[in-house]
This record gives structure tokens, C-alpha cells and sequence, in this order.
């Protein structure tokens, strides 16, 4: 679908809403977040939303990330749900999502799953990755695949990027790779697999200290078996960290932590600790200027309630 303008507003709005739901419950928590991807763009930018986008992207360090699954739905109370795959294993992305309750926010890939998905902020974890560059390249490797795997398991009509002929060709590919891999494993396998991938970069040499504190992974399911405490501890310093349900930039820890404020949509809200070295890291050295009409793009879905 295309948005009109007061359709777009009223989504942005209502994305907003969970924004400040989310601040209030990290700020009540203590739980430490910053604005992500193209909302951190915005903010900067735009001073709030990019005047084309419709979604809304938020980052904490996994074992924040994990203290807000297990804390944050109480907080956030009956108006909203924290969805992630441990919760709805219906969802084929590595990573958690506010939603508004009474809402829906439906495209063909959230249709075909079964997952009843209302408009939302993404919340990406960011893990630690592995200090020796090879493993965390295969660390970053491994986390692709199951991510790839999850998406292929949960729809069979993927976004290629080619069109043509060859678009096609990868559509076609990407249906008969689907029926294969429902054959072959289950949401649950693929994202024990993801965490066990995840955690790589903080297991064989501990957690990381942050703010005095030892990072502990706080979930065995999710974190490849681990428990508290298990990790030896290692300094903060030099550590890189990327969101790897993506092929995600690996940012050092200053630059992510500690967040500061960042005004959005007339709120403060928090954002990474170097937000321009953020965004150039993310986007290029280009992400000052407005891109092309053309490549104004969204992700407008199926089917829109509010």
C-alpha cells in the first residue's frame, strides 16, 4: 500500500507513542537504550522522524536488552506487548518488538507466518563480538545463516535483490528453499542455533565491564546455554559491538555507551554516546545529505489499523 500524508503522520504518531513508553520503562528500570538506524538519522537530521519513513528502531547491548524482555512488560503494562522470538516464535527476525496493542501492521511475510503484528519499534540487541577479527567474522557469518534460514522458514515470498529474469530466478529459489527448510528444522532450533552464534564474542573471553559492571548474559535459552556468572570477565576496552540479525557495522563500545539525549519529536529520548560517528559509521560520510526521491524508501504494508 501507499501511505497518504495524514496516514503516514497518524503511523509516526502512534510510533512515537511506544518510543516514549519504551524511554519512560528503561528510564524506570534503569536499563540503558539508544535510537537506531534510520530513527538516530532522524533525529539528528530531522530533529524527529525522516519525513518518509514508517517505522522506528531502538539498540541495546544484549545483556540490557535481555534485562528489558524480562522486566520491561510489566512496566509497559496492558497497552503494549514485547514480543521476540522466545515469546512468538511465529516472528522470523532475531530481535524483539514493542507493539501497540489494538493495532495491526500486516505484510505479506507477517501474513504468511500467523504473526499478528501491530504497529511497533524494533528493539535490536547488539552483542559483543569476538576480539580476533577471523572469529568474529565467522561469528557475524553463522549469525547471518540462521537469520537467512529464519526468514526463508517463515515465508517463502523473500525481498531479492535483483529484478528481471533474474529476480525471478531467486524467487523461485527462494520458494523451493523454503519447503526445505520447514523440513528440515524449527523456529525454536534456528534461534538456539543464532544465540549460541551470538554469544561467541563474549563467552571464550567473558563479558564485557560496562559502567562498573559485569555484562552477564542473563538467558541460557537465548544466549547458548549460558548462565550468570559463568563468563569470565574481560575489560570494556577495544570491544566492537553490531546488532547481528543484520549484516550489521561493528561499532566500538564508546560509540554506542554511555547514551546521551537526543531530542525527537519535541522528546528526549537517549541516543548512542557519538551520535555523528554513529551515523557515518552506518550510513557514510554522505548521511547529512537528503537521498535521491527515488530511493525515498519504506516499508508500507499489506494491511494498516489503527
Amino acid at each position: 500500500m501507499d501511505y497518504e500524508a495524514e496516514t503516514l503522520r497518524r503511523l509516526q504518531l502512534a510510533e512515537l507513542e511506544i518510543l516514549r513508553a519504551v524511554d519512560e520503562a528503561c528510564s524506570q528500570l534503569g536499563i540503558p537504550y539508544f535510537l537506531d538506524g534510520g530513527t538516530a538519522l532522524g533525529a539528528v537530521r530531522h530533529g524527529g522522524f525522516i519525513p518518509w519513513d514508517d517505522d522506528a528502531d531502538v539498540g541495546m547491548l544484549r545483556p540490557h536488552y535481555e534485562r528489558f524482555l524480562a522486566e520491561a512488560p510489566a512496566v509497559l503494562g496492558p497497552r503494549f506487548v514485547v514480543a521476540s522470538p522466545r515469546t512468538h516464535p511465529q516472528m522470523a527476525g532475531m530481535f524483539a518488538k514493542v507493539m501497540l496493542v489494538g493495532t495491526a501492521f500486516q505484510t505479506r511475510e507477517t501474513l504468511e507466518a500467523g504473526f499478528d503484528q501491530g504497529v511497533f519499534v524494533d528493539v535490536f540487541p547488539y552483542d559483543c563480538l569476538a576480539s580476533d577479527s577471523g572469529a568474529a567474522a565467522r561469528q557475524q557469518r553463522a549469525c547471518r545463516r540462521q537469520q537467512s534460514l529464519s526468514y526463508l522458514y517463515h515465508s517463502k515470498h523473500i525481498t531479492v535483490p535483483h529484478g528481471g529474469v533474474l529476480g525471478a530466478c531467486e524467487r523461485l529459489a527462494c520458494r523451493a528453499a523454503h519447503r526445505l527448510v520447514c523440513s528440515a528444522t524449527s523456529p525454536q532450533a534456528i534461534a538456539a542455533r543464532f544465540g549460541r552464534a551470538a554469544a561467541a564474542g563474549a563467552t571464550r573471553g567473558g563479558t564485557a565491564k560496562a559502567g562498573g559492571g559485569v555484562l552477564a548474559a542473563s538467558s541460557a535459552s537465548e544466549l547458548g546455554g549460558l548462565t550468570e556468572g559463568q563468563a569470565e570477565p574481560m575489560t570494556v576496552e577495544g570491544s566492537r559491538w553490531a546488532t547481528l540479525s543484520y549484516a550489521g557495522t561493528a561499532f566500538p563500545y564508546e560509540v554506542l555507551a554511555p547514551a546521551r539525549p537526543i531530542a525527537f519529536e519535541g522528546a528526549t529520548l537517549q541516543g548512542p554516546a557519538q551520535p555523528e560517528a554513529f551515523l557515518e559509521a552506518l550510513f557514510g560520510p554522505t548521511w547529512t545529505q537528503l537521498p535521491p526521491e527515488s530511493q525515498r524508501r519504506n516499508h508500507a504494508p499489506v494491511h494498516l489499523e489503527f
